[in-house]
């Protein structure tokens, strides 16, 4: 990106926040009108005066996640996409000021934004590794026990009490907090020679292995298919609609389909792979040990 487009953008984010900060604030009464308008008459300009009054909150809490390393453009963004969830959910009709509303929208949205996009820390989804996430710093300052990347026992223990989560977690979020991305591109050696990719395994497979897959599962897609011929019409369909096909349906369905008991359903099913089973071993041996037929 040329430097001139990102002093634009620095200037574009900077006009934002000022704007935000400078729209006047709603009265009570006036705030419940705008939501009603919006919720009741789908009013887009009562919506955009009351999420505009309120961009100063997202600006705010925005910037208590600066910390984090990410774009502050990125976090506002995040956070008027929690400003509109809000206004959508908004019940005007409650003692509730939409101030109060909104914030816990907006920040869960930075929240969530933050989990998905700082790269060294890959927590849980519990509420409680969230928690031990966003307030684990706060609380070290809180005991002066910051600057380090590791944490004293009795400083871990009191954290794990505090937040309700294993010490052992502690003391691994506050090593991850601390660390650093590696670029994949970073030499390996001071002359530079190869990258730390290359010590990188392929998962993917090779294109024989991936032939002899495709070979084997046509192979298996046949000999079934010729298979099922040694069985009835109803016995193929019983088989087909019960093993074959990605959604299973139900005994009773087809005993309803084709005017038989479900019971009777079972018994024709068992016979039926029974009657399978022997033919795929007519042509090529035992089929559980092929693959074949579970």
């Amino acid at each position: 990106m040329a430097i001139t487009e990102t002093l634009e953008l620095r200037r574009g984010a900077q006009r934002y926040m000022r704007t935000a900060m400078r729209t006047p604030l709603l009265e009570a009464e006036h705030e419940r009108d705008l939501a009603r308008r919006w919720r009741d008459e789908a009013d887009e300009a009562a919506l955009h005066e009351l999420t505009t009054a309120y961009l100063r909150l997202v600006v705010a809490m925005a910037a208590r996640f600066r910390h984090y390393g990410l774009p502050m453009s990125d976090l506002v963004q995040e956070g008027n996409v929690g400003l509109m969830q809000a206004a959508a959910r908004f019940e005007p009709e409650r003692e509730v000021r939409f101030s109060t509303y909104a914030s816990w929208w907006i920040r869960s949205s930075i929240q969530d934004f933050v989990l998905r996009n700082w790269s060294i820390v890959r927590t849980g989804t519990t509420s409680a590794q969230k928690a031990l996430f966003f307030n684990l710093r706060r609380l070290r300052a809180r005991i002066n026990d910051v600057g380090e990347a590791s944490i004293s026992a009795q400083n871990s223990a009191y954290v794990a009490r505090m937040l309700g989560v294993p010490e052992n977690d502690v003391r691994n979020m506050a090593a991850r907090l601390s660390s650093s991305d590696r670029s994949l591109n970073a030499p390996l050696s001071d002359d530079g020679a190869g990258e730390w990719q290359d010590l990188l395994a392929d998962e993917n497979a090779d294109p024989e292995g991936e032939t002899a897959r495709a070979h084997d599962s046509e192979a298996r897609y046949n000999l079934v298919h010729d298979a099922l011929r040694d069985l009835s019409e109803r016995e193929r369909i019983i088989i087909s609609e019960r093993k074959l096909e990605e959604e299973t349906v139900t005994l009773e369905a087809l005993g309803a389909r084709l005017g038989i008991s479900k019971e009777r359903v079972r018994q024709i099913e068992g016979n039926a792979l029974a009657k399978l089973k022997r033919a795929l071993i007519d042509r090529v041996g035992d089929p559980v040990e092929a693959g074949y037929v579970s």
